[in-house]
């Protein structure tokens, strides 16, 4: 049987996709991955989110959020425009929501304010929520937990934290996003993955960023989850097809996706 995977975290609509989403796909089903997620940015990701999912119904699947990153003064415009969406139709998850302090902290009270709204708005939906937390994880596990009542799940997405925030993730009954950064040699991750519960691992790319070894550097894209699925085989000490099965499962269950293999 082949390997399928499922890329939880995609951004596909991105101009670096422009001249060869087609292509891209062609690349990404090929390669195994029968199901992209993609997360929002904000506004201006919107439309050409939505048309890469009414071209490819079955294969792109979005998310509706405000990344912590276009959190700015005027953050409420953005947040009205996502409550419209969620309001008017269904979407795989809250998300890309969160917090980033690597890039500005100008904002970081106006981003945790937002990051509680979408929070709440994931309870009233009923969706996971998808976090972003560059150089912020522990501030956003602390900011998370007081508001943990049994009926919020999610991911942390693209998790580069310790073996303790890992357990804790765990512990709050989300799940740990693996991307391109595990095949990196100063990482880390080679200590800390083996120490994380098959169960609470979904994998993604985060294209077009963040692509692994032998492609780091240059664009990133969902056809490589495979070569991120064979590290974590390997600290996992698992063959591929242990771990395209549970992956899937996991990502399944993260997004309340029937999604049948057989579909693909």
């Amino acid at each position: 049987m082949a390997n399928y995977w499922i890329d939880t975290h995609a951004h596909l609509y991105k101009e670096e996709f422009q001249l060869d989403k087609v292509d891209t796909l062609a690349r990404s089903l090929q390669a195994g991955v029968a199901r992209v997620y993609m997360p929002n940015i904000d506004h201006t990701s919107i439309d050409e989110m939505m048309e890469l999912e009414a071209r490819n119904p079955k294969t792109c699947i979005p998310m509706m959020g405000l990344h912590p990153c276009s959190v700015k003064k005027d953050f409420e415009k953005e947040l009205y425009q996502v409550e419209a969406w969620l309001a008017k139709r269904r979407f795989a998850a809250v998300g890309e929501m969160g917090t980033d302090l690597y890039w500005d902290k100008t904002f970081w009270d106006q981003q945790k304010e937002a990051f509680l709204i979408q929070v709440e708005w994931a309870k009233k939906y009923e969706l996971p929520i998808v976090i972003h937390c560059r150089e912020s994880l522990q501030e956003t596990i602390d900011l998370l937990e007081p508001h943990l009542d049994g009926k919020i799940t999610g991911v942390f997405h693209c998790f580069s934290g310790t073996t303790e925030q890992a357990k804790r993730i765990v512990e709050m009954g989300f799940y740990v996003g693996l991307g391109g950064v595990v095949t990196f040699k100063k990482s880390g991750l080679e200590d800390i993955i083996p120490n994380i519960d098959l169960e609470n691992i979904v994998l993604e790319t985060d294209c077009p960023y963040l692509a692994p070894v032998p492609h780091r550097g240059k664009r990133n894209e969902p056809a490589y989850i495979p070569l991120i699925a064979q590290r974590v085989a390997e600290l996992k000490k698992i063959t591929l097809e242990e771990l395209s099965y549970i992956t899937v499962s996991n990502s399944k269950k993260l997004f309340n996706d029937s999604y049948e293999l057989s579909d693909y």
